[in-house]
C-alpha cells in the first residue's frame, strides 16, 4: 500500500545531492511531499537538529506515521511507502 493521504515533510537544502535524489525518487512515484529548505527556514534548521542530535543531517523525511527517515537510499524509500 503507497501512503499518499497527506504529503510527506521533508526537510532539506538545495545544495544536497542525496535531497535532490528523494525528491526525485517521490516525484517519480507520486508521492505527495512538501519540502522545506532549511537554509531558508531558521525554525526547519532547528527541528532538523533536534531530530538528528544536533546534526544538520539532511534530507530529514517526516512521514504521516510519525516516523523519520535521515539520509534514505531510493531503496528504503519503497521500503517505506510500500513500493518494494
Amino acid at each position: 500500500m503507497v501512503i499518499t493521504d497527506q504529503p510527506i515533510i521533508m526537510y532539506s537544502t538545495t545544495w544536497c545531492p542525496d535531497c535532490r535524489r528523494s525528491k526525485q525518487f517521490l516525484d517519480q512515484h507520486g508521492i505527495l511531499y512538501t519540502s522545506i529548505d532549511i537554509d531558508k527556514d531558521a525554525q526547519a534548521a532547528r527541528k532538523v537538529l533536534d531530530i538528528n542530535g544536533g546534526m544538520r543531517s539532511v534530507p530529514t523525511i517526516i512521514f504521516q506515521d510519525g516516523t523519520v527517515l535521515v539520509e534514505p537510499t531510493n531503496r528504503e524509500l519503497a521500503e517505506k511507502l510500500g513500493l518494494s
